[in-house]
């Protein structure tokens, strides 16, 4: 079986904020297809040019990159140039997902719960404007980066004198700032697989942070944090929330497979769609692998799975030639 997917690149490192996490999503990925019998091999764009991808000569590659550069359509349009079948979404949703504004405005659109929300400009939102976000949107209320991941570029603003310092924190690493809602309750979930109808949600997973803080140390480094999955909640509420993920992995367009983040309110158990993750983590503590564990997928399985997924957006012309 391994021999189908002929010579086989493991993207991983990459330039962007999140290249130590990506760097051991992609080891661990190596090794799971190697020990498999896949032809694979590491391959790092932050030190190897586009020319160097295509003299590889790749028949598909599983993208582990995370962040920009990697997991935001720019990768994904090189890759449809060389004319190399790549893992997970396409150039599109690709690009649409890596921004939560974007996607955020989509999933309210089509009617999809999402929290409330206002965007700032990181150079022009003045002193006074800012002060002004607490009284639409409450207090706390979170300010993110929209083009991060792993929790960087984000901040729990829980009075209006923190609004200064959270607003600078996240226009380091972006030109807009999204100021979101805060949803208080459970924090959740949920791996998507597939495309279109054939999609299926994995189990969910709750995160249960040290108070409530579920930041880059606590996900990647501690083992502070504790995770329930299946998540525990009933059925009717276990398959209206891996419903709704599905609906949000497709309005994007999304194919081959994602994470999608949640929030279970408190008040009331509805919940509300934070973000969609198209190269999730494939680290010792990352949440998709743990999912499909606990649906009797084993890691190698699971990687070996996502591989068969790879493909490209477009077909080529029966004139086109790699270069």
């Amino acid at each position: 079986m391994a021999n189908q997917f002929g010579k086989v690149g493991v993207l991983f490192g990459g330039r962007s904020a999140e290249r130590e996490v990506s760097n051991m999503s992609g080891a661990g990925v190596l090794q799971a297809l190697q020990s498999r019998g896949v032809d694979a091999y590491p391959f790092d764009p932050a030190q190897r040019s586009l020319a160097e991808l295509a003299a590889e000569k790749f028949d598909r590659v599983f993208i582990a990159l995370h962040g920009r550069y990697g997991e935001d359509g720019t990768l994904q349009g090189a890759l449809e140039q060389l004319g190399i079948p790549y893992t997970g979404p396409g150039v599109m949703a690709s690009a649409i997902a890596m921004d939560k504004v974007m996607t955020k405005r989509i999933w309210q659109s089509m009617g999809l719960p999402t929290p409330r929300f206002a965007v700032l400009d990181s150079k022009t939102t003045s002193p006074a404007e800012l002060q002004q976000v607490p009284d639409v949107l409450g207090l706390p209320l979170m300010l993110k980066a929209p083009h991060e991941g792993s929790t960087i570029g984000i901040s729990k603003v829980t009075d209006r004198a923190g609004m200064d310092d959270g607003f600078a924190l996240c226009a380091k690493y972006d030109e807009v700032v999204l100021a979101e809602e805060f949803i208080s309750g459970r924090e959740l979930t949920v791996p998507v697989l597939g495309a279109g109808r054939d999609a299926r949600a994995l189990p969910i997973v709750e995160i249960r942070a040290p108070e409530g803080n579920y930041d880059y140390q606590h996900k990647y480094f501690t083992d502070d944090t504790q995770y329930l999955c299946p998540a525990p909640l009933d059925e009717a509420l276990t398959q209206r929330i891996q419903a709704l993920a599905v609906q949000a992995f497709n309005a994007l367009g999304c194919v081959g497979w994602s994470r999608v983040d949640f929030m279970l309110r408190a008040a009331d158990n509805e919940p509300f769609l934070l973000e969609i993750n198209t190269s999730p983590g494939m680290t010792s503590h990352s949440l998709v692998p743990m999912s499909a564990k606990a649906a009797g997928v084993s890691y190698e399985d699971l990687c070996v799975e996502i591989l068969s997924s790879a493909a490209l957006d477009l077909t080529p012309s029966k004139d086109w030639a790699p270069i």
